[in-house]
């Protein structure tokens, strides 16, 4: 059976098209299928609507959050309560277009264990949107070493590789590296991201560049060894004045440049001050992670024989 997670917020307006739509994909293939909705806090009607959807639909099964946790928690979460022998991610206004799911469950049946979906492109997006999107996937990707440039959170895992994640004790996650993290048998599949039928994204610059910082940190120590980078260059700028310092006073000649020992200490201060920043981060993440909060908090779940 192939589980199909789709985390929602504020999609009321697509629930009931997103469960139509995917179940008359799925019957008209010939797969055994359930849909699992994880409602992320929504503020809107989304969780009436899954319920709705649960009731028309024996295959559709919900989550709701006490609150709104995030998309990485949401899909931990659908991964946790999955019982599919594999599972498929797709995101609920189905800008991941739900007929690529066929092919993913057919390579899955040729052995594959981790089937990727790669964008052919990025669909319509405003300038400011792309720079952004491009400039946190060539970080990110430096930063894991990995080529994360196409990638998404569309895809679809083998039950091996669902138990593998799920035994993760992480609370900080970042699902997209950590599918490519830990390896199996892969294979891909291209897609053109689609058009919103209803609604509006929820992704803005200013989301995304915090959704980056986030995942990041969660993921990598790039940002730690920055600081290393630093100080190796205030060293050798300070080298170069300091021969240049004892050069003058060998001479005779007092040296000047008030300006640019000001400089000099305002650059010196920032450079402090940043580092003392990138290390407080992480700092914070470790308290985080000592807390051993839940991702998640499950107020409720609707479905066939539903269960937490």
């Amino acid at each position: 059976m192939l589980s199909v997670i789709l985390p929602a917020y504020n999609e009321e307006s697509m629930i009931p098209l997103a469960a139509e739509t995917i179940i008359g994909i799925l019957e008209q293939a010939g797969i055994a299928h359930e849909l699992l909705f994880v409602d992320d806090g929504s503020r809107d009607h989304t969780w009436p609507a899954i319920q709705a959807a649960a009731q028309a639909h024996r295959q559709v099964r919900g989550l709701h959050f006490s609150r709104n946790f995030g998309k990485e928690a949401a899909m931990f979460a659908g991964l946790e309560q999955a019982r599919g022998d594999c599972v498929a991610i797709l995101d609920c206004d189905l800008q991941h277009p739900p007929e690529k799911l066929v092919d993913m469950y057919r390579l899955w049946e040729q052995g594959y264990e981790v089937v990727e979906g790669i964008k052919e492109d990025r669909g319509q997006e405003s300038a400011m949107h792309r720079f952004a999107a491009n400039s946190f996937y060539r970080l990110i990707s430096r930063a894991t070493k990995m080529d994360m440039a196409s990638s998404s959170d569309f895809k679809l895992l083998d039950r091996k590789v669902v138990d593998t994640l799920n035994q993760m004790p992480e609370r900080n996650v970042f699902f997209r590296a950590l599918s490519f993290w830990v390896g199996f048998r892969r294979a891909e599949v291209s897609y053109r991201v689609q058009d919103r039928v209803a609604g509006e994204s929820k992704w803005s610059t200013r989301s995304l560049v915090k959704y980056a910082i986030n995942n990041i940190g969660s993921f990598s120590s790039a940002p730690l060894h920055i600081i290393t980078i630093l100080g190796v260059v205030m060293l050798g700028i300070s080298l170069v004045f300091g021969v240049m310092s004892l050069a003058q006073k060998l001479m005779g000649n007092a040296l000047g440049g008030f300006t640019t020992v000001i400089l000099l200490l305002l650059i010196a201060s920032s450079l402090i001050m940043i580092s003392l920043g990138i290390i407080g981060f992480y700092v914070a993440r470790i308290y985080e992670e000592l807390k051993g909060r839940p991702r998640y908090i499950v107020s409720q779940v609707c479905g066939e024989e539903a269960s937490l």
